[in-house]
This record gives C-alpha cells, sequence and structure tokens, in this order.
C-alpha cells in the first residue's frame, strides 16, 4: 500500500480575454493566470486488487464523487496511459477552494491527482507526456500543473510561465450563484461588442519588467453576465478595484480587505491571500 498527499492551489485570472471562436467549438483566449494560497487537499492511497477500482470520498457536497469528477477522470486517463489494471486507488479530496467559482478548483484537482499518480508509480511519465494528458482532460490544468504566473494561449493549455509580482488578494463569492463556464460562453456570443482592449500583451510586458498596473486588469466575461445576473454587477459597483475571475461568480480584490456596503451575509470571503509562485505541492 502506498500514500501520498497532495496540496493544489486555486487561480485567480489577472486577465482574460476571448479572442475567437475556432472550429472545434472552443474559443482562443489569452489570460494571464496566477495561483494563489488558497488551496485543496487530496490524499491518495494505492494498494493491490484484482481489478481497476477508483473510489472517491470528501468534505464537501457540492461536488461529485464519481466518474464525473475530474479527479476520477484524471486517474482513469492515467491509467489508461500506463495500461494499469489492478489496483485500487482510492482518493479523499479536502475541498476548500469554491465550487463553479472561476478559480479552477476542480482542474488544480485534476492537475494534483496526475502529479501525485506518476510520483506513487515511480514518475513513468515526463513533464511533456503529463502535460499532454492535462490538456485532453481540459483548458487550464496545464497551467495548474505548474501554478505560479503565466501567459496562457490557444484554449488555455498553451502556456508561458512569467514573473510573479507578489501581493495580497481578497476574494469575494455570491453565496448560492454558480456559473458554468459553458453558460458564460453562450452568454459572451451574444454579444455585440467583443472587442478587448489587449490588457494581457501589456501586463506581460510590465510583469517581465518587475512592475504590475492594477488597471490592467480584465475580464471578457464580466460584461456578458452582468446583464443576466445582477449579484455579480452589484460587487463591481461597490467594491472597489474588483475583478472576476475566469467564467465567474468569484472577484477577486489585489492588497486590499473586502471593504464594502453589501450585506456580507450574503457572500463568501476570503481575506489574507497571496499570489504565490506555488503549483502543485506532493508531501
Amino acid at each position: 500500500m502506498k500514500n501520498i498527499k497532495v496540496k493544489t492551489p486555486a487561480k485567480i485570472n489577472l486577465t482574460l480575454e476571448i479572442l475567437n471562436k475556432r472550429e472545434d467549438g472552443f474559443h482562443n483566449i489569452q489570460s494571464i493566470m496566477q495561483t494563489i494560497s488558497l488551496y485543496d487537499i487530496l490524499s491518495f492511497e494505492i494498494s493491490e486488487n484484482e481489478n481497476l477500482k477508483i473510489e472517491l470520498d470528501g468534505n464537501s457536497d457540492e461536488i461529485p464523487y464519481d466518474e464525473t469528477n475530474l479527479v476520477y477522470k484524471s486517474a482513469k486517463i492515467f491509467f489508461e496511459k500506463l495500461k494499469i489494471n489492478n489496483c485500487k486507488l482510492s482518493v479523499y479530496i479536502e475541498k476548500n477552494i469554491p465550487v463553479s467559482a472561476g478559480l479552477a478548483g476542480g482542474s488544480t484537482n485534476a492537475a494534483g491527482t496526475l502529479s501525485a499518480l506518476n510520483k506513487l508509480f515511480d514518475e513513468p511519465l515526463n513533464d511533456t507526456e503529463i502535460n499532454n494528458l492535462c490538456s485532453k482532460l481540459g483548458s487550464d490544468i496545464n497551467f495548474c500543473l505548474n501554478g505560479g504566473c503565466a501567459l496562457c494561449t490557444s484554449r488555455g493549455e498553451i502556456t508561458e510561465p512569467l514573473p510573479v509580482y507578489i501581493q495580497k488578494v481578497s476574494l469575494i463569492k455570491p453565496k448560492n450563484i454558480c456559473v458554468s463556464t459553458k453558460d458564460a460562453y453562450l452568454k459572451f456570443s451574444q454579444m455585440k461588442d467583443k472587442s478587448i482592449p489587449n490588457n494581457t500583451g501589456k501586463l506581460k510586458n510590465l510583469l517581465l519588467q518587475g512592475s504590475f498596473d492594477e488597471n490592467l486588469l480584465f475580464n471578457s466575461f464580466e460584461k456578458a453576465l452582468f446583464p443576466v445576473c445582477p449579484k455579480l454587477q452589484e460587487i463591481k459597483n461597490n467594491i472597489k478595484h474588483s475583478v472576476m475571475s475566469g467564467s465567474g461568480s468569484t472577484f477577486f480584490v489585489l492588497n486590499d480587505k473586502i471593504e464594502t456596503a453589501l450585506s456580507l451575509n450574503e457572500y463568501d470571503i476570503f481575506e489574507n491571500l497571496t499570489t504565490t509562485n506555488e503549483g502543485i505541492v506532493l508531501f
């Protein structure tokens, strides 16, 4: 029997600019993603078994513990790649990252699963092979695998590391409001004005120079979702410098605590976080 734990960080999108729709149905984007010090903890246990068995459990009632979970999908694709069919995998997911919140909670768990299994089986896959598996599972899993700060292009799976500008981060998420990425892209496709300011390129250049400009933070989904989800517009109007992460519904603020006249009992607040250089951490 072998055991390992993995710490998987959440991410925020400092910029997220949607460029166009691709022939495969996905969208080309340019985004600067950044990991933050909010983590899920996954515990893995491998034992011998007559056939392949994957069992998931955890502390959250908001996620499935079956084959639809990205942890299950990641384990399955790993075992298929290595033709392993004689073990039992048990995974316990300690969920601290909000679900369906634009923080890559599922994606970072998927990346952590591939890293953990590769370590448990004595690293049969190299970095390129693991990244190839990531790209088959989702669009931001490649970023989650390495963490830190990166320019993410194509549908998000192509990453270019950037220097991390260390700063404080606070999060605010409306309770009982989750936004699916599919629905967010649908609302975006219905917009007439899809222009972008190319803040991604501008912020990339600043980061390479060791600098940062909070005025360049941008998310294409905000204009698409505000008309259909007033609660998100309410956050933007009431919290200075707040920006939505991913397809929402979480907003982040840099270098500040959440100060607002909103009734905070309607929101989940995460303060005293920071940007981080960390990706997946095995222990």
